[in-house]
């Protein structure tokens, strides 16, 4: 027995929980924070994919789509903390 759909309903569900973090968080830091978890729920649906369909360079894909996110969450981290610092 396969629990695929069932993953993938369940992380739906948590991406539009990340949508509504992005769309109604008071913060700067929040709407980041949404970003992230929508970045790694997106991952984990290549890696059920993946397996789903038995294609291993589907993991190279999440690995790389992984790095991108890790590197673009911390450079938009940086220019936020450094722009909140010029103001004050």
């Amino acid at each position: 027995m396969t629990f695929h759909p069932v993953v993938l309903s369940v992380m739906a569900f948590l991406v539009v929980g990340g949508m509504a973090r992005v769309l109604v968080g008071p913060t700067i830091w929040d709407r980041l924070l949404g970003f992230s978890l929508i970045s790694s729920k997106i991952i984990m649906a290549i890696v059920v994919f993946a397996s789903m369909l038995e294609r291993t360079f589907l993991l190279d894909i999440a690995i790389v789509y992984s790095l991108l996110g890790f590197i673009g969450s911390v450079l938009i981290a940086r220019f936020l903390e450094r722009r909140t610092e010029g103001e004050e």
